[in-house]
């Protein structure tokens, strides 16, 4: 019985001191550590399927659908032309062109433009110069240029490009005047400007055979 009881006791003994350890609370205690979901300030890691796709702008292709066969006739034709350098040489043409037109330099025009093209912008300016016009106009931006058409044939190649641009257009008297446009609106333009030049040839320079408007 000695035994017993002596064995009740140790038992009684460990009992109570599990329970002061781990059955009671002091207050400095720390806290069992929650989910990463539910901390405070955690970042929890996004599953896949709660994830919501990256918007992305679509990229702007630099010429128009259905021009593809034009361009491959183009580029059979002349292997080293190259879209995205074209649009850049064009989209430096069409400021250079339209500034020389608007200061009235002819002869700047001269190597840029065909001979009908250029007998057009001469008439113009000469018109422009007898009403004692002057234009003050400014190139804002070119939103965009796009190949609208392409083709080969008689050993020409020729490119349409579709230009969308912001124009400032502002028009002087002899003293200075604004006869016509805004000096502080900019005016959305949209040209259509065909390029030609002769393929197989040691000229790489293109050259402005027609103009519209879209």
């Amino acid at each position: 019985m000695f035994y017993v009881v002596l064995l009740a006791m140790v038992a009684g003994f460990l009992a109570l001191r599990l329970y002061s350890v781990l059955g009671k609370r002091s207050g400095h205690e720390q806290p069992l550590p929650k989910p990463a979901e539910e901390r405070v300030g955690a970042t929890a890691l996004p599953r896949t399927v709660d994830v919501t796709p990256e918007v992305r702008e679509p990229v702007m292709r630099p010429f128009d659908s259905g021009t593809e066969p034009g361009l491959r006739a183009l580029v059979a034709a002349e292997p080293q032309f190259d879209v995205n350098r074209f649009i850049e040489g064009a989209k430096s043409a069409y400021r250079m062109i339209l500034e020389a037109y608007w200061r009235g330099d002819v002869e700047a025009l001269r190597g840029l433009v065909a001979p009908d093209v250029l007998a057009a912008f001469q008439e113009a300016i000469e018109a422009r110069q007898a009403a004692g016009h002057v234009l003050d106009n400014r190139l804002i931006s070119i939103e965009r240029a796009s190949i609208a058409s392409a083709s080969v044939g008689g050993g020409e190649a020729r490119v349409t490009v579709r230009f969308d641009a912001d124009i400032a257009a502002v028009t002087r008297d002899g003293d200075g005047q604004v006869v016509a446009g805004s000096t502080s609106d900019a005016v959305e333009t949209h040209d259509v400007w065909t390029f030609v030049r002769q393929v197989k040839t040691a000229d790489p320079n293109w050259i402005l055979a027609d103009t519209d408007e879209a």
